[in-house]
């Protein structure tokens, strides 16, 4: 993409939110709002400087805590949906059970998590898994399902096994929806791990924002959510770049 086309399609966004920005400290200053109600965008600044130190420990746990999860869901997501794919009886039986699986509230299921494996790690990472492996498998699963049926076909007459049938042509064609689901899971994963830390936790900015919200400092609690919405941008772009570099393999459709 040329320099042109990123600064066309940047600089809408850019000053949408400028203007969002500036009406927000307009707004808190003429209608002189308490700053524990709204702080405005200024003091937000001031107060995220100043507590840049302390704010890193609590990112740094987040993060890890999020790529441990994200990772552990992304592999569950695939490792179901190739078993599912490959066995089309047993797809049938779960597939409504997974379903029913993401209707169960995630703030609802942290508090049995800790009382089965306790506080430390694990339950964190089995609540991100199961926030992030369904997108991953149900994506992957649409991608598989759509290869293309002549080329299957041709394979089967020509002989080839439903090894080769899978690494050959399934797989190359459930790519980019195995990627779309990978981005969902990407920012869900975010999201799961600052339930985790605000459910139980000693460090992170779910924890974090916890405490905040328990003094009273709103303006902290918005620094906690624009750190969230950094870190799930960030993973975000990741991924779309991964795919964009990948899809020089995707496979030409007709």
């Amino acid at each position: 993409m040329k320099k042109s086309q990123i600064w066309t399609s940047v600089w809408p966004p850019l000053v949408a939110v400028l203007l969002f920005l500036a009406a927000w400290e307009l707004a808190v200053d003429v209608f002189h709002v308490d700053k524990w109600i709204l702080p405005s965008p200024a003091d937000i600044g001031r107060e995220a400087a100043a507590g840049a130190a302390g704010l890193w420990d609590h990112t740094k746990a987040t993060l890890q805590l999020t790529l441990i999860g994200f990772a552990v869901g992304v592999l569950t997501g695939l490792i179901v949906a190739f078993l599912l794919h490959r066995l089309p009886l047993v797809k049938s039986a779960l597939y409504p059970l997974l379903i029913l699986s993401q209707n169960v509230p995630t703030i609802a299921l942290g508090p049995l998590l800790m009382i089965w494996f306790g506080f430390g790690i694990l339950p964190k990472i089995i609540l991100i898994t199961l926030v992030c492996f369904f997108p991953v498998a149900v994506a992957t699963m649409d991608g598989l399902n759509r290869t293309d049926p002549l080329m299957r076909n041709y394979m089967e007459m020509a002989g080839a096994e439903k090894g080769q049938i899978f690494r050959k042509l399934e797989f190359p064609y459930a790519i980019p929806s195995m990627l779309s689901g990978i981005k969902i899971s990407a920012t869900y994963s975010v999201m799961g791990a600052v339930i985790a830390e605000w459910l139980g936790a000693e460090k992170g900015i779910g924890y974090y924002m916890k405490m905040q919200k328990s003094s009273f400092r709103t303006d902290r609690v918005f620094i906690a959510i624009l750190i969230i919405v950094v870190i799930s941008l960030a993973m975000f772009v990741l991924i779309a770049l991964l795919e964009r570099w990948l899809s020089r393999y995707k496979p030409e459709r007709k």
